[in-house]
């Protein structure tokens, strides 16, 4: 068997994202803004903010506490850095940004580098709050291990997954469109109105039918009956991962989007996965809130007897 090796497609990606992020986020911005101010103002306000042993600490390594610590004066300059912090301490935006953390009103520091005078205001406290647990890091690490290596490696630890998230996220946006526009092929002939979100069309009894984007389940397909009154006809998961080692827990969500779904009035649930080689068995035991199982390799290609039966109940379910 020939030896073949798929194109690291993905990690090219990531390479061009890491500069952006590095240009943004990391030590390299820190070093940027750093510049811009004065830093006998910078080094009085470190001091009133950060703890004299974490200091003597960082000085013995020649560092300067903004690489560890964050002060008001540093992130008026550039708000963006908040995420240099967040991932300095290991933190996901998930994670971090959260009415629990009390972070959630700074996430726009980071995501847009904008910063409110209401959210300036709080400032002061939340380094006080990034200061302790920098604190506790530097602890963790011990004081004869760090190193502005060991810095910027950590931060480099946190990008990562977050950089996987979302090309995962990119990826299943992908597979979402494809089953939509796959379903659009199959009914083109009676569409009325198509967009990017909705696809409406005009079944044999007259009634309107909209195929539709929807946050959970992905693709919702759904009749008309009255205004305002529908018949929820087919409900759509769509699980684009190829990873197949965590098909399990990709049909696992499927479930309980489908169980909404079945509570919502859905007739038919369907699950569309991204690997090839599906255990039936097992996929229905994940998930048994799901009537089919199709490959999206299969509904892209539009043929074979898989392709068949999802375009044959497509049409009996919508009344074409």
């Amino acid at each position: 068997m020939p030896i073949q090796i798929p194109s690291p497609e993905l990690q090219i990606e990531f390479s061009v994202a890491l500069a952006e992020i590095r240009r943004l986020y990391l030590v390299e911005a820190l070093a940027d803004t750093v510049r811009t101010i004065k830093i006998a103002d910078l080094d009085k306000e470190i001091g009133q903010l950060v703890p004299a042993d974490a200091l003597a600490t960082l000085a013995v390594h020649s560092l300067r506490a903004e690489l560890m610590f964050p002060v008001p004066m540093m992130l008026k300059a550039n708000p963006r850095l908040l995420g240099y912090y967040r991932l300095l301490y290991g933190f996901s935006q998930k994670i971090f940004y959260t009415a629990e953390t009390g972070v959630g009103p700074f996430k726009a520091m980071e995501t847009r580098g904008a910063l409110s005078a209401a959210v300036e205001a709080q400032l002061e406290a939340l380094c006080k709050a990034l200061v302790g647990c920098g604190v506790v890091l530097m602890e963790g690490i011990g004081p004869t291990r760090i190193s502005r290596e060991l810095l910027d490696d950590l931060t480099l630890l946190t990008v990562g997954p977050q950089l996987r998230g979302g090309a995962n996220v990119k990826r299943g946006a992908v597979g979402i469109v494809k089953v939509f526009e796959a379903i659009h092929k199959i009914v083109e002939a009676k569409t009325v109105s198509f967009d990017e979100t909705q696809i409406t069309v005009k079944n044999a009894a007259g009634r309107t039918v909209f195929v539709e984007f929807a946050p959970d389940p992905d693709i919702v397909i759904r009749e008309e009956i009255s205004p305002a009154s529908f018949v929820e006809k087919i409900a759509i998961e769509v699980k684009a991962g190829e990873d197949f080692s965590n098909i399990h827990n990709r049909i696992g969500e499927a479930e309980k989007s489908h169980q909404k779904a079945r509570a919502r009035g859905f007739v038919e649930c369907w699950t569309v996965v991204n690997v090839d080689r599906l255990n039936d068995k097992m996929a229905r035991q994940e998930s048994p809130s799901t009537n089919r199982f199709y490959r999206l390799s299969a509904i892209v290609s539009g043929k074979g007897a898989e392709y068949v039966d999802f375009r044959s109940r497509v049409i009996s379910l919508i009344g074409i």
